[in-house]
């Protein structure tokens, strides 16, 4: 089966590899649908910290396919059913794991990171895994290609349920890439009032209107902070989300908010950085600063009937698509802020 592989940071190959074969605790899909995340894009460039040396990984964590194959001792599951799969996979007896918080767990194994993933023809899926909660039936009448970008959508509503974000809420996006673009459908689903994005593309900023945001914020012509008085007549935003990641910007959200205001980190540093605040406007404000990786489980889900529910539109991120064997233009699109999301697509999915 083919396969693209990290071997080494830079060098990510297509290769031709042997078709896993499922023990009887485990799965086997055919992927159908899988896109490409900023993870993904990290993990070819540079590698992991969990990474071994000793064999080559196949990348891909947002993906959604058709089993083809049931272990003897596997229940729940039959050939042909359609499923997707969190890629967290807790180690199930640490604290964050019993709490139903798997995206925390210290011992975690991911496709794609520690698991073989979903940027090949096959994946297998551990008897673990499914042990653990991570493999979902796709609900009728959603496509794979919708399905691998819920979860995505599920990182998004993990942080949005920290943000009490309502129909009086001002809410200001800071990035238009594909995860503020998922913000955006939230917060408006959400019935947030006004919704403000920022970002230095245009043709990124207008996708944003398109999905929902009331007010586009064109760094490169106008400055973020006279916007949002201008928007909130002074009074300062209620929620903002980080999808940038860069110091500056965790800053300036936290210099934005109005009183009572609330943050979501949500786009991590690229290396560990210490962050100028102004903690008095933190202490003075009643301000609540929040951070949120990854989704558990039960994101996961809610994401899934979200989607399914047709509330909203995932299949409209994935604005270029691809075939496995251009994973090189694959992975160059998916950097470029030309467009969205960068799909994989095996077959009419």
């Amino acid at each position: 089966m083919r396969a693209a592989r990290f071997h080494s940071p830079g060098v990510v190959t297509l290769d031709e590899i042997p078709r896993p074969v499922p023990g009887p605790e485990d799965l086997l899909v055919a992927v159908k649908a899988a896109s490409i995340c900023g993870t993904d894009r990290r993990i070819a460039a540079n590698g992991h910290f969990k990474l071994g040396t000793d064999r080559a990984l196949v990348l891909g964590h947002e993906f959604a396919g058709e089993i083809v194959e049931v272990g003897a001792e596997v229940s729940g599951y039959n050939v042909g059913d359609r499923v997707s799969v969190t890629p967290n996979i807790g180690c199930g007896k640490c604290s964050f794991c019993l709490r139903g918080l798997n995206n925390m767990c210290p011992d975690y194994e991911a496709f794609g990171v520690t698991v073989d993933g979903g940027f090949a023809d096959f994946v297998l899926i551990p008897g673990f895994a499914i042990a653990r909660g991570n493999v979902f039936h796709l609900p009728e009448g959603l496509s794979y290609q919708a399905a691998s970008l819920v979860e995505p959508l599920s990182c998004c509503y993990s942080a949005m349920r920290q943000l009490d974000v309502g129909p009086t809420s001002t809410v200001l996006i800071m990035g238009a890439g594909p995860i503020g673009a998922c913000h955006v459908m939230l917060a408006k689903l959400y019935g947030a009032a006004k919704v403000i994005i920022s970002n230095s593309r245009q043709p990124r900023l207008d996708f944003a209107r398109s999905v929902g945001a009331d007010v586009l914020v064109n760094l490169s012509e106008e400055n973020l902070a006279d916007v949002v008085d201008r928007e909130t007549q002074g009074r300062g935003v209620d929620v903002a989300i980080t999808c940038v990641s860069k110091a500056s910007v965790q800053s300036e959200a936290v210099d934005l908010l109005g009183t009572f205001g609330r943050v979501n980190f949500f786009a991590g540093l690229g290396k560990p950085e210490l962050v100028p605040l102004d903690t008095n406007r933190v202490h003075y404000r009643a301000l609540t600063l929040t951070g949120t990786t990854g989704s558990s489980n039960s994101d996961y889900f809610a994401a899934l009937e979200l989607a399914a529910s047709g509330r909203l539109d995932l299949e409209q991120l994935a604005t270029s698509t691809f075939g496995i064997e251009q994973i090189t233009d694959a992975l160059a699109y998916a950097g470029s802020g030309e467009g969205m999301k960068a799909m994989i697509r095996f077959d009419a999915a």
